[in-house]
């Protein structure tokens, strides 16, 4: 395998961990290892399997040989002790795992000659047949599956510890143009990439009291009494790193009840009641984010956040008391980040088993909790920024909300030192929201309590200090500071792009993929027609391939030939799927009016979910279809515009989106999108963006060239200003004849069959408040949109700008995020592995 560390077995070490037969990575091995996990872990002949059986015959055989690694990394760290970071985070969307390993260990050329051994004739074939596994939803979880990987492939020592959800978030159908949520059954036919531990459970407690007592030292001790508890149980993940030794995992907590059965309730008929605590103690890992629309929601997002912070917790302090490191040490050894807030409960967790089960005093557990705690906030959102009812807290929580009393009392001690007789920032820092109901602040207590706080983009991160957390950020300036994200060039280039990925490495070394700045040798053949044609044909070939799976999903015939003009993310009002739904409809009556001069061939392409009771979410999707039934209906927009809604979108099926797009949607309101990633992986695969200066647009216009980016919109402070100034939505219809033409066409049924009350909710919002400013944003999104329509008419012009869009994205490899979280906020250093074994 090329650029792989070889394994050396014979150099002597404690325990072995290269077993010849399994560790084999040429054809012959992995057709033996498939042949014999059919037979024996199986249990079938090769001419009676069917493709999921050779699928999982593979996976297993891929597995055998990353034991090697996963074993070999976790000894060294036992040998060499040294920083390790926990990543919490409440999912990982890690997407489809065989091709990334086969990829990480250089081996897929060999898996598919196995396979046609077995009469499969391409590896996709069998990689097809591979499911979803349903760990996450959106950009905070593939972020956080990209962050794994690169942690591995730099050899950094890692745990993401996670949930390890039974059902996923749903699977998402459209029926008469709606989105109908379907369970998500992923694991129903087994899934051979997990390692459960259950000798390594740990016991979760909710609800019950505290008490206080004396200890035998004289002490005064208080010790939680619970009224009910859980138990996880760790499933392991091996993640792999590309060509290195070093394996990291996920650890992904299952819960399970402490006693699963009542044989007395099941003896005198209480059927339903003798499996009762099984069935609530296993709800804390059945669904990623419950609907919190209701108080039992509510009680159970909050259980499932307790419940996998404080089995990670317990998990990390007892390695400390496995290898025999004192606890005062836990700072030395781990450095636990909390991705977002809702591990933010992590704080006062720690706090907990450090005073209560450790018997540490209060200001060393403080230390050691605020040494070893890093938050990174992902959003702007109120509504995002966890609180939690003081009640539902104190009912579930009673000693944690205990201790973060004690926390805001000692924290505000020092604010009124600092600001004497300023009660109103006491009411602004305060752990507790005094305002209305009182709730409890989580990103207020991730922040009191972590030792850096990071935001995910240069002008979010600048947003955080001026306008979420101005206080704070005032108080402890050395707390705050920035690391844009990044995505792994290994699963959404090199996995999802091979055509393009072979050019790159004919002509500029392999060695990009590791080293993404190497990209920028690109740019020597912007003017090179030669190579301009082979990088359109990589793209023309991924277009080809999108067109068919549209074709055979959902019946539309798309032009490959067309721009292919893509938004697919998560459907919420402030990402402006219903700006792009408008622009859309603006097209529509150009061509019917008879103004198509200057227009090009567009195949506009949707794809995302919305949360389940998220109303106004799920009335954009119907809009999107709606507006699609009659585009693709109408002979006069053949040719023109075409209008897709791919149905449950995910990381199995962005891997064929992102190769093929030619337009990137990125047209969030200037302001709300924390960083987004999606907008890299299209730069990455050679996609212009549209874009508003939000998130990492910013700063991926600096990159690759404002004359290569189609900007648009108010700018986050001049929106700021027509919000002060009384934003009336109406006086940009006003002046705006072509939309006020765009929305009379929604309000008349146009779009729904003659329905004029379908879409008022939408149009009502829109002409009323507007909150994301879609109608001041609209006849410049236009302007923008006739741009593009002109550029992308010299198309030798358009393939330069492309190339340059990829040569220059390299600063957004997830590598370069997670070397600054390194040095700049975790202070680990890489443990490289090295596989040994005496074979005499």
């Amino acid at each position: 395998m090329s650029n792989s560390q070889p394994l050396d077995l014979r150099l002597p070490t404690p325990g072995c961990f290269a077993d010849p037969e399994r560790s084999g990575i040429d054809a012959n091995a992995v057709f033996d290892g498939m042949t014999e996990h059919l037979f024996f872990t199986i249990g079938k002949l090769a001419p009676t399997a069917s493709l999921h059986d050779l699928y999982m015959a593979l996976s297993y055989a891929v597995r055998d040989r990353l034991m090697t690694r996963y074993l070999a990394s976790q000894e060294a760290i036992r040998a060499r002790p040294q920083k390790t970071v926990a990543y919490l985070s409440a999912e990982f969307l890690i997407g489809p795992q065989l091709n990334s390993n086969l990829l990480n260990l250089g081996i897929q050329k060999e898996a598919a000659e196995a396979l046609k051994r077995f009469g499969i004739e391409t590896l996709n074939d069998i990689l097809e047949v591979e499911e979803e596994p349903g760990l996450g939803n959106g950009g905070l979880g593939r972020l956080a599956a990209c962050y794994m990987e690169s942690l591995a492939t730099l050899q950094v020592p890692a745990i993401g510890y996670g949930i390890r959800y039974e059902f996923g978030i749903f699977n998402q159908v459209i029926r008469d143009g709606w989105q109908v949520e379907v369970t998500d059954k992923w694991l129903k036919g087994g899934w051979p990439w997990e390692l459960p531990q259950p000798d390594e459970s740990c016991i979760v407690g909710f609800g019950g009291h505290t008490e206080n007592y004396i200890d035998e030292k004289g002490k005064y001790r208080s010790r939680w009494v619970p009224a009910e508890q859980a138990i996880g149980v760790p499933h392991d993940v091996p993640v792999l790193g590309y060509r290195v030794n070093t394996c990291d995992r996920l650890r992904l907590w299952r819960a399970d009840a402490t006693e699963s059965f009542d044989f007395y309730a099941f003896n005198i008929g209480d059927y339903y009641g003798a499996v009762e605590e099984k069935v609530g103690s296993e709800t804390l890992s059945k669904v990623l984010y419950p609907n919190d629309g209701t108080a039992e929601g509510r009680r159970l997002r909050l259980k499932q956040q307790h419940f996998f912070v404080s089995c990670s917790l317990q998990d990390m302090l007892r390695s400390l008391k496995n290898r025999e490191i004192p606890i005062k040490d836990f700072p030395l050894h781990w450095s636990v980040q909390l991705n977002d807030t809702h591990p933010a409960i992590a704080v006062a967790e720690l706090m907990r088993l450090l005073l209560d089960d450790h018997r540490l005093e209060w200001e060393e557990a403080w230390e050691i909790t605020s040494k070893s705690v890093a938050y990174t906030n992902h959003t702007l959102l109120p509504e995002a920024l966890e609180k939690w009812d003081l009640s539902l807290f104190g009912n579930l929580l009673p000693r944690h909300l205990e201790i973060i009393y004690e926390i805001n009392r000692r924290f505000l001690q020092q604010i009124r030192v600092k600001y004497p007789g300023n009660d109103l920032i006491l009411r602004k820092l305060s752990i507790i929201d005094e305002e209305g109901g009182k709730s409890i602040r989580m990103a207020h207590l991730a922040t009191i309590g972590a030792h850096h706080v990071n935001g995910v983009a240069a002008l979010h991160s600048d947003l955080i200090k001026r306008q979420l957390l101005p206080e704070f950020a005032q108080l402890w300036p050395e707390k705050f500071t920035n690391v844009t994200n990044g995505v792994t060039p290994r699963r959404w280039v090199a996995l999802s792009n091979p055509e393009m990925s072979s050019l790159f490495d004919k002509n500029i070394g392999v060695d990009w993929t590791t080293n993404m700045e190497l990209l920028s040798k690109l740019e020597e053949y912007e003017n090179d027609s030669n190579f301009l044609e082979e990088f359109r044909t990589t793209k023309l070939t991924a277009k080809r391939k999108l067109a068919a799976y549209i074709h055979k999903q959902i019946g539309t015939l798309v032009d490959p030939s067309s721009m292919f003009d893509v938004q697919v993310k998560r459907i919420h009002q402030y990402k402006r799927q219903h700006l792009n739904a408008l622009q859309i409809i603006a097209q529509y009556l150009r061509i019917k009016n008879g103004n198509s001069q200057g227009m090009v061939p567009r195949t506009v392409i949707f794809g995302g979910k919305a949360a389940p009771g998220y109303y106004m979410a799920k009335l954009m999707i119907r809009f999107v279809n709606g507006i699609a039934e009659m585009v693709n209906g109408d002979p006069d927009m053949q040719g023109l515009l075409r209008v897709i809604f791919l149905p449950d979108y995910n990381v199995k099926l962005g891997e064929q989106v992102y190769p093929a797009s030619d337009l990137s949607e990125q047209i969030s309101t200037a302001g709300k999108e924390a960083s987004g990633t999606g907008n890299m992986k299209f730069a990455m695969n050679g996609a212009l963006t549209i874009g508003t200066l939000d998130g990492a647009n910013v700063e991926i216009r600096q990159r690759v060239g404002e004359e290569n980016f189609f900007l648009f919109g108010k700018t986050e402070s001049e929106l700021m200003q027509l919000r002060k100034d009384g934003y009336n939505p109406k006086d940009f219809i006003k002046g705006s004849p072509e939309l006020a033409e765009v929305l009379r066409l929604v309000e008349i049924g146009h779009f729904s069959n003659g329905d004029t009350e379908l879409f008022r909710p939408l149009i009502n919002n829109l002409k009323g408040k507007d909150p994301y400013f879609v109608m001041a944003d609209f006849s410049d999104y236009l302007r923008a949109q006739d741009h593009v329509s002109s550029a992308w008419a010299n198309r030798s012009e358009w393939n330069r700008m492309s190339l340059l869009n990829t040569a220059r994205s390299g600063f957004f490899s997830s590598d370069r995020a997670i070397s600054e979280y390194c040095k700049f906020i975790w202070n680990v250093n890489p443990l490289p592995v090295e596989i040994t074994c005496d074979v005499n």
